[in-house]
């Protein structure tokens, strides 16, 4: 008997579920996904009006440019907004209390303006009636320039503040650079006297290691211009204080003898079982890191700040070290090329922070900063990396860690595991790709468990491709030596994997949870960098950057076979309603749009093009 030409329709279904998980598209149930050549219908929900309308601005995706071209950064983008100096109101008129008198300004010129009656009549309409930072504070600092200022501000523009018996007043941020600072840091008034001993220590030990170094140079050719027996030459090139027989230690020679450890008792932190938000340049700002730490994000980190710039006092630089008081375990990342600048901000940021850790990276992959040998350039000079990470070391009374990945071009985090633990760290973070690889690659599990391994005992994390529950459960069972997780791109995609991952659990939030997680993001972002104008607009502009990760993840009822996977890209498909369809949108003017619903419309010839325009899904 032959066998049939055509199988049953189940054995069909399950042949293409194979093939198409092979090529990297996730499995989506075949009534959601839209045939080939249709377009998915995007509709506009007015979240006001409970009603819908058909978007008929969807643009055709851009054409498709080479690998090459993709990856990395819009490096050439246009500002999404500008704000119009002309019109900016004078500071000293933006705040002023409903029983107290207009202010003069001192500043004979200030180009600002100080007609309050213009100004009010030229301000844009308000973006909606209640004001967030007044309903949780009882005041708002951005008084007249407030874009939901009807809340607060009386018929002339003066601001009322209603403090409630029990209201928390305060902003729960700390970290802010102080004008006093900022002027001892640009003068260079800063008392330094720690870090210079420690540097004077460093230098002296560099010293005595070149003299030794010649010494046994020229031993060694002494040896040979004498025609000497091999033997006698391996015995003249033994280090100074070494038996006869020993053989000459190899690497750098520890420095015990000449920097004494510190006597006061370093503070220590319980790394076991806790779950690290990675910190994410650009998108991993103080509102994202308090949405994340609701979801259940146990250690926070800053964006990568560089050294060179927070000894200037660069207030950009200094807004990428505040800590929300949500954040129970909070460091900042530093990325410097050499001890004099790291050991200096390493006693500055412990001096005048509340932090829990000090992070150094070793892992990025920016060519301007490699090339400065910061970053993952740290890795290819070994000596240079171990004096910034003893002398850091010994200027902290904070734990130091490190966020590295796994080598340039070729792996060579193994061999530095084992030495992190003597220059002083108290955690290593891998992530599980080398520079070249970017993102591009799957993540290297077997290896970083293989450092661990190596690692002594010193508490390694691995990070890389963590976007379920499973996933985590799975990297932990086949890495035991690993101590804990950090997560990065899986909570861009999904900020509730946190709560996933400790309920063990699938989370299929539905888009009205998604957009009220999107509108507490914004009160964050307004409370943050302000609700002016200009505040709304760097919310909404990070927003977007948020935005452009977010779309990637394909909700848990639509998928055949859950978890989704970081490698698989979703064919064309719509959402179980209007919003959930715009929300999976790839243009990024269907995510301006989302953006309105909960910041208004966007100035005029508003333009947004992501920062991050590498191709995760391969």
């Amino acid at each position: 008997m032959t066998e049939p030409k055509i199988k049953d329709d189940m054995e069909v279904s399950t042949v293409r579920v194979q093939e198409t998980s092979s090529s990297g598209v996730a499995s989506i149930k075949s009534e959601y996904i839209v045939p080939s050549g249709e377009k998915a219908a995007v509709f506009v929900p007015d979240v006001n009006k409970n009603s819908t309308t058909e978007d008929d601005s969807n643009v055709e995706p851009p054409q498709k440019r080479s690998r090459k071209n993709r990856r990395g950064q819009n490096k050439a983008r246009p500002l999404p907004f500008k704000e119009d100096r002309e019109g900016r109101l004078c500071p000293s008129l933006v705040d002023v209390g409903q029983d107290q008198p207009w202010p003069q300004c001192a500043n004979s010129k200030c180009a600002c303006q100080h007609d309050v009656a213009a100004f009010l009549r030229a301000k844009p309409r308000d973006i909606a009636p209640t004001c967030y930072l007044y309903s949780v504070r009882g005041s708002c600092p951005r008084g007249l320039t407030c874009r939901f200022g009807s809340q607060h501000l009386t018929e002339d523009g003066k601001n009322i503040k209603k403090i409630v018996e029990g209201m928390d007043v305060s902003s729960g941020v700390v970290n802010s650079l102080t004008k006093e600072l900022q002027l001892k840091l640009r003068k260079r008034l800063y008392d330094f006297s720690r870090t210079e001993e420690v540097i004077s220590d460093l230098e002296k030990h560099r010293s005595k290691q070149r003299e030794l170094k010649i010494a046994a140079n020229n031993e060694l050719r002494s040896a040979k211009n004498g025609a000497v027996s091999a033997r006698d030459a391996e015995m003249m090139d033994v280090g100074e204080g070494c038996d006869a027989g020993e053989h000459k230690p190899l690497g750098p020679v520890s420095d015990e003898d000449i920097i004494p450890v510190r006597k006061e008792e370093r503070k220590k932190l319980d790394w076991s079982n806790k779950l690290y938000l990675s910190p994410l340049t650009t998108v991993g700002n103080l509102p994202f890191r308090r949405i994340c730490r609701q979801f259940g994000a146990d250690i926070t980190c800053g964006e990568m700040a560089l050294a060179s710039s927070l000894l200037q006092g660069a207030p950009q630089e200094w807004a990428l070290v505040k800590r929300h008081h949500s954040e129970e375990i909070f460091g900042v990342q530093l990325c410097g090329s050499n001890p004099n600048v790291m050991t200096r901000c390493a006693q500055l940021l412990e001096d005048q922070l509340s932090l829990d850790f000090v992070d150094v990276n070793l892992g990025c992959p920016i060519e301007l900063i490699y090339q400065n040998g910061a970053g993952s350039g740290l890795l290819r000079r070994e000596r240079m990396l171990e004096a910034v990470l003893r002398s850091m070391n010994n200027v902290l009374g904070l734990p130091l860690t490190v966020k590295t990945r796994t080598g340039v071009g070729k792996n060579i985090a193994h061999t530095l595991a084992p030495r992190f633990a003597s220059w002083g760290v108290s955690l290593i973070t891998i992530h599980g790709r080398s520079r070249e690889q970017r993102y591009t690659r799957t993540a290297d599990w077997d290896y970083i468990e293989r450092c661990a391994a190596l690692a002594g005992p010193t508490p390694v994390f691995g990070n890389g491709d963590i976007l379920s529950h499973e996933d985590h459960q799975r990297v932990l069972a086949r890495c035991p030596s690993v101590q804990g997780v950090m997560v990065g791109r899986g909570a861009l995609i999904k900020p509730w994997i946190f709560t996933e991952i400790k309920e063990r659990r699938h989370y299929d939030i539905s888009s009205s949870e998604r957009l009220d997680m999107l509108r507490q993001y914004a009160n964050y972002g307004l409370e943050h960098w302000g609700s002016d104008t200009k505040g709304v607009e760097n919310t909404r502009r990070f927003l977007l950057e948020w935005l452009s990760f977010l779309y990637r993840y394909i909700p848990v009822g639509l998928l055949e076979r859950p978890p989704q996977k970081m490698n698989e890209r979703p064919p064309t498909y719509r959402g179980r309603d209007d919003l959930e369809t715009l929300m999976a949108s790839a243009n990024c003017a269907d995510w301006i749009k989302i953006s309105e619903m909960l910041l208004g419309p966007v100035p005029d010839n508003y333009c947004f093009l992501p920062k991050h325009k590498a191709n995760s899904w391969v």
